[in-house]
């Protein structure tokens, strides 16, 4: 089973321009804990975590006091990401050995999707199952 069969395709992005109200906002609304950045290309450039943002939070004392500024100042940069024809079991031992929580997807560079471990665990025992 490849990538491509189990990302999630319409998913909230963030772009440059972004601020950290508009990352909360997605992640609350969508249920994600973290997101990707793109570039004008929908290249991937980085990733947002609620971990990013808790830790910026623990440094600042006040998250109003940051909700103006741009959310990519706080993303993880040069995300790890996979092709969509990779297999799932790649990716979740990729996942495991960097400590991932969220990967980008991409096809021909750019973004098709994201996955999250729990998707990739949940596709292992449906495909041993079958």
């Amino acid at each position: 089973m490849t990538l491509r069969e189990v990302l999630h395709a319409h998913i909230p992005t963030l772009t440059r321009e972004s601020t950290v109200r508009d990352a909360v906002d997605k992640m609350d609304v969508y249920q994600f804990p973290a997101l990707v950045v793109l570039d004008a290309d929908q290249h991937p450039i980085g990733v947002l975590t609620e971990g990013d943002l808790c830790r910026a939070v623990s440094k600042r004392d006040s998250l109003t006091s940051m909700s103006s500024e741009p959310a990519h100042i706080y993303m993880s940069v040069d995300p790890t990401t996979m092709g969509v024809d990779e297999e799932i079991g790649e990716a979740f031992h990729r996942m495991l050995n960097s400590g991932l929580t969220i990967l980008p997807v991409v096809d021909d560079q750019k973004l098709a999707g994201i996955v999250l471990r729990v998707d990739l665990m949940q596709a292992m025992l449906l495909d041993v199952t079958a």
